[in-house]
C-alpha cells in the first residue's frame, strides 16, 4: 500500500528549502557565468523559432509546387531547404552544448555546497542524533542532486520554447485556417479561427486526462527512491557486518533482512509501471492522432477550394506544433514528478542538517535516532 510521504504544506516547505540552497548558483561572484548561459540559451531558442517558422512556410511553398507539378519551383525549394536544415541542425547541436554546460556547472555548484554542509563541523557524524528523513545522504547528494539540477534546465527551456511556439504558430493557424462555415440545415454557422479553437480544446482534454491518470506519480516516484535507498542501505550494512566493520545482528537471518526491502522495491516498481502504462496510452495516442486531426480539420476547406495543398500541409504542421506547445505539461508530467521527488529528498537532507546545530533539537543525544544510511 502506497502511503502519503508529505502533506501539501510539507511539499511547499521542502521545495522552498531546496531553492534556498540551489538558487545560490545564480548569486555570488561567479553568477555571471550562469546568467551568460541563460542569455545564450534564450538567443538560441529564438533563432530556432525563426528557423522553424521559415521551415513551416517552406512546407507551404514546396507542396504548392507539388500540387502545380512545377518542376522548376520544386528544384528551387529543394535548394532553399538546404540552408534551413543546416541552420536548424547547427542550432540544435549548439543548444545541447549550452544546456548541458549549465546542467554540469549547476550540479557541480550544488554538490559542493551539499558536501560542505554535510561534512563541515562533523555534521555527518552528529546527523544520527536528529530525527528526520535523511537516509543515504551520500546517495541523495550524488544522484538526487544531479536529477534536481538536470531536469529544471530541460523543463524551463522546454516551457519557454513551447510558449514561443504557441504564440507564433497560433498566428499561422489563424491566418491560414481563417474561419469555417458549417451548414446546419439551412443555417450557416461561421466559426472564426476554428483551427485555434480546435487545438485549444484538444490540448485541454489531453492535459486533463494525464492529470487524472497520473496525479499520484510524484508520490509514487518519491516512494520508489526511498525504497531503493533502503535496499542499498541494508545491503551495505550486511556487507559491513560480514567484513567486521559493523556490528552484526545475530538474531536475524541476513536473507530475510535483505528480502523485505527488496520486496518493497519490486512492489513500488509495479505501481510505477502501471502509472507509466496509463500515461503512455494518452501520450502515444496523441502522437499518432494529432497529425491526422490537423489534416482532417483542413480537408473541408481544401475540398471547397478555399485552401491550397501547401496551405493544408502548413496548417497541419502548425497544428502539431501548437498542440505540442499546449501539451508541454502533458508531455513532461513524469519528468516534473521525478524532479519534485528528487528535490524533496535533497531538501529533507538539508532540513535535517539544519537541525544538527540547533540546541533545542527534539531528540536528545542520549537517545539517538539511528539513520538507515551506511
Amino acid at each position: 500500500m502506497l502511503q502519503r510521504t508529505h502533506s501539501a504544506l510539507d511539499e511547499k516547505l521542502l521545495l522552498s528549502r531546496f531553492w534556498q540552497s540551489a538558487s545560490g548558483y545564480w548569486r555570488g561572484p561567479g553568477a555571471w557565468r550562469a546568467w551568460l548561459l541563460v542569455a545564450v540559451l534564450i538567443v538560441t531558442v529564438l533563432l530556432q523559432l525563426l528557423t522553424q517558422y521559415a521551415l513551416n512556410y517552406w512546407n507551404r511553398d514546396f507542396f504548392n509546387a507539388v500540387g502545380r507539378r512545377d518542376a522548376a519551383e520544386l528544384w528551387t525549394q529543394a535548394l532553399r531547404f538546404v540552408p534551413l536544415a543546416a541552420a536548424s541542425l547547427a542550432l540544435t547541436v549548439f543548444s545541447v552544448w549550452a544546456r548541458m554546460t549549465m546542467q554540469r556547472t549547476w550540479r557541480a555548484w550544488l554538490s559542493n555546497h551539499l558536501y560542505d554542509y554535510w561534512l563541515q563541523h562533523d555534521r555527518y557524524v552528529r546527523l544520527r542524533f536528529v530525527a528526520g528523513d535523511y537516509d543515504s545522504p551520500e546517495f541523495r547528494i550524488a544522484e538526487d542532486a544531479r536529477i534536481a539540477t538536470d531536469l529544471p534546465v530541460d523543463l524551463v527551456l522546454g516551457l519557454f520554447q513551447s510558449l514561443l511556439n504557441a504564440v507564433t504558430f497560433i498566428g499561422i493557424l489563424w491566418s491560414v485556417g481563417d474561419g469555417l462555415a458549417v451548414d446546419l440545415g439551412g443555417f450557416v454557422l461561421n466559426i472564426p479561427g476554428y483551427l485555434v479553437i480546435a487545438v485549444i480544446v484538444y490540448s485541454a482534454l489531453l492535459s486533463a486526462g494525464i492529470f487524472l491518470i497520473a496525479r499520484h506519480l510524484t508520490r509514487v516516484m518519491e516512494e520508489n527512491k526511498r525504497a531503493e535507498a533502503e535496499l542499498r542501505s541494508t545491503g551495505t550494512h550486511l556487507r559491513e557486518s560480514g567484513e567486521g566493520t559493523a556490528v552484526p545482528d545475530d538474531k536475524k537471518d541476513p536473507r530475510h533482512v535483505i528480502g523485505a526491502p527488496l520486496k518493497a522495491v519490486i512492489t513500488i516498481w509495479r505501481i510505477y509501471m502501471w502509472q507509466l502504462m496509463r500515461m503512455t496510452v494518452v501520450t502515444y495516442s496523441s502522437l499518432l492522432v494529432t497529425p491526422v486531426i490537423g489534416l482532417l480539420l483542413c480537408t473541408p476547406k481544401y475540398l471547397a477550394g478555399t485552401m491550397s495543398l501547401g496551405e493544408v500541409v502548413q496548417a497541419a504542421a502548425a497544428f502539431v506544433v501548437v498542440q505540442g506547445a499546449f501539451s508541454w505539461f502533458t508531455d513532461n508530467y513524469a519528468r516534473l514528478a521525478e524532479w519534485a521527488s528528487s528535490a524533496n529528498r535533497v531538501a529533507s537532507l538539508l532540513l535535517a542538517l539544519d537541525e544538527v546545530d540547533r540546541p533545542d533539537r527534539t531528540k536528545d543525544a542520549a537517545h539517538p535516532v539511528i539513520s538507515a544510511a551506511p
